[in-house]
């Protein structure tokens, strides 16, 4: 018989994550059909890992709660075994909306970046970044993004409220990426890769640059890409789009239509806002099978939402949608926020999965922290989506599953529903009976 365990959380309950009885798979009857069926023979892509952004709201907030708690949440979040084993994450470079106000590395016109420092980043972020590597124990798959270029550089003359780049300053501006991924390495933090810019199709008020299609591709193909190369830094990954799903089909394939600009690309970033159109994710990835698809950021906007449940279902339901159409790996955004949704310099408030109050020195872990450990925890890098059929799913309930390395399969299933859901689960031979509770989210992890 094949042997398992089951991890669960489940609402109006006490379980977070939660150990229960191993179970056995019973001999499958002759024919006999389970409501869901494994088949490892039938895989998809690889995963490339789960984690969270260091934003310099995290950093600073961590910086005021007591090292007890700083320490509580690096565990949390980083131990390989005990905690939610995040392998990748993301920094922002220079500031963003949830930095404590603009910043850049640079003097205004200093088109040789001279006076290049990051400084700035040495007294929180990179802090937080290294302490998270020593407890995960060893260094992150990471990736850096720019909300906007220095003002001097746009033609809005402002990092906030959208403006283009000016074509004169294209070429130092891919000189900047190069100067931040040299300055982060010497510090001890590598870049795994970057964005070209963080949702280059929204005007905001904080830090915001604006590119349509072509431009993106045309800064690629120009600047970016050979910037990148002269620089030796050709091993660091480039990725396009880094916004929502609901134009992501037409906004990648004006990039990876063009080969002189789509040599230079990994892959396609996104967010989840606006819409959850999973299926767009699955059709860039039909349309270039070569490129890599990453999820870059995700948040429940509009301030904390302490005990609420719909914000994990939230996660839950975008992460299955999303790995279910070929995502390699999932960044959640700002891994911490203080007792007000910030700090951030425009009061463009969020949620995050652990909030923690720094006039207290308490942290409240929301209902997110747990749906993602369900994936984070048991899909591990490396690993390999795997057929996952259903005859049909009822509303409310979605599921996914994984092939790690060591050839444990996890099984994600999710209960969105009001009513409890009782499915049968046959792998091989093999047939097993589940109950999900109401509102509930279940990982399966079955040892061959």
């Amino acid at each position: 018989m094949t042997a398992y365990k089951t991890y669960l959380t489940s609402k109006d309950t006490d379980a977070r994550l939660q150990e229960q009885q191993i179970a056995e798979m019973a001999q499958r009857q002759a024919g006999e059909n389970a409501d869901m069926e494994l088949d490892p023979a039938v895989q998809y892509q690889q995963i490339l890992g789960f984690g969270g952004a260091f934003t310099e709201a995290s950093a600073y907030t961590l910086a005021h709660m007591s090292e007890a708690k700083r320490e509580e949440v690096l565990r949390s979040y980083f131990d390989q075994v005990d905690g939610l084993g995040y392998t990748i994450g993301r920094v922002h470079i220079h500031s963003c909306d949830f930095a404590l106000e603009n910043y850049t590395y640079v003097e205004d016109h200093d088109t040789e970046l001279r006076t290049f420092d990051i400084s700035r980043d040495h007294q929180w972020v990179l802090p937080l970044v290294k302490d998270a590597a020593a407890v995960k124990g060893s260094p992150f798959t990471m990736l850096a993004s720019p909300w906007s270029p220095p003002a001097w550089m746009k033609t809005n003359g402002e990092m906030n409220h959208g403006g283009h780049l000016e074509p004169e300053y294209a070429a130092v501006w891919a000189r900047y990426y190069t100067k931040f991924i040299r300055a982060y390495e010497a510090a001890g933090v590598p870049i795994w890769g970057i964005t070209v810019q963080n949702e280059p199709d929204a005007v905001q008020t904080w830090d915001s640059c604006i590119y349509s299609a072509e431009q993106e591709r045309d800064f690629i193909k120009n600047h970016l890409g050979p910037t990148m190369h002269a620089e030796g830094l050709q091993d660091v990954k480039i990725l396009c789009w880094d916004h929502n799903r609901d134009i992501i089909v037409d906004r990648a394939s004006v990039v990876l239509s063009d080969p002189e600009a789509a040599k230079y690309v990994w892959g396609t970033g996104f967010h989840w806002y606006v819409s959850e159109e999973f299926e767009n994710v699955g059709k860039v990835h039909e349309l270039f099978p070569n490129n890599h698809l990453l999820f870059t950021e995700g948040c429940q906007e509009g301030g904390i939402k302490l005990g609420e449940w719909f914000t994990g279902e939230r996660y839950g339901r975008n992460m299955i949608g999303d790995l279910n159409n070929w995502t390699e790996g999932y960044l959640d955004w700002n891994i911490v926020l203080d007792e007000t949704g910030g700090p951030n310099h425009v009061n463009n408030l969020c949620d995050a999965p652990i909030i923690a109050d720094t006039v207290t020195d308490t942290l409240h872990y929301n209902s997110s922290y747990y749906y993602i450990g369900h994936f984070s925890k048991f899909i591990r890098p490396g690993a390999v989506r795997i057929g996952l059929k259903a005859a049909q799913n009822p509303d409310g309930i979605y599921a996914t599953a994984f092939r790690n390395t060591d050839g444990h399969i996890a099984v994600v299933v999710m209960n969105e529903s009001e009513q409890k859901y009782a499915f049968t689960l046959g792998h091989g031979e093999c047939i097993a009976s589940h109950t999900l509770p109401a509102h509930s989210i279940a990982t399966y992890v079955i040892h061959e």
